[in-house]
């Protein structure tokens, strides 16, 4: 990957999200030297990439961390898109992290996922911070293709915790 396409991305990310649920800038570029850690994109004719899906991918599940489309063209189906085409060619569970469902935003994002198949839990989930001096952020966890029971939640999460944010979970056992 050029470096214009990972300023896109990382532009598309800055517009997408809050700094709350994002890198620093080399933070999220030092991700591309993890084997874990993958980019899909769409790209015009000209090669100006339009939407992007940011994954960590483990033997026991995928974890879409990022999923966003420019802002200029958002509700045209390139999210939609991107999205079924990953599950398509993924054989083991999918988990993305979301908001609460507590405002009409957040209930449309949801939605969004139900729509592909995706399943809201019910578990307690608190994001540890991607910057230095941010709080765990509490989110919710989707699943597809089924929703997962604890036991299942308890896993995925220690992964989480462990790989992609680099921290232990809470009541885990030390290694």
């Amino acid at each position: 990957m050029g470096p214009t396409t990972f300023d896109e991305i990382f532009g598309i990310m800055k517009s997408s999200f809050p700094v709350s649920e994002i890198r620093t800038y080399s933070g999220q570029r030092s991700l591309l030297h993890n084997p874990n850690y993958r980019l899909f994109t769409e790209q015009d004719t000209k090669g100006r990439t339009l939407a992007f899906l940011a994954a960590w991918e483990f033997p026991a599940l995928r974890f879409v961390e990022h999923i966003a489309v420019d802002p200029g063209i958002r509700g045209g189906g390139l999210g939609k898109k991107l999205m079924l085409n990953y599950i398509g060619r993924s054989d083991v569970p999918i988990l993305l992290e979301v908001e609460p469902p507590s405002g009409e935003l957040e209930r449309r994002r949801i939605g969004f996922y139900e729509r592909l198949g995706f399943h809201l839990n019910a578990y307690e989930y608190n994001q540890p911070p991607l910057r230095t001096g941010q709080a765990d952020l509490p989110l919710r966890i989707m699943t597809y293709p089924r929703p997962i029971n604890q036991e299942e939640f308890h896993q995925y999460r220690e992964i989480l915790y462990t790989e992609v944010y680099k921290v232990t979970a809470p009541g885990s056992r030390p290694y």
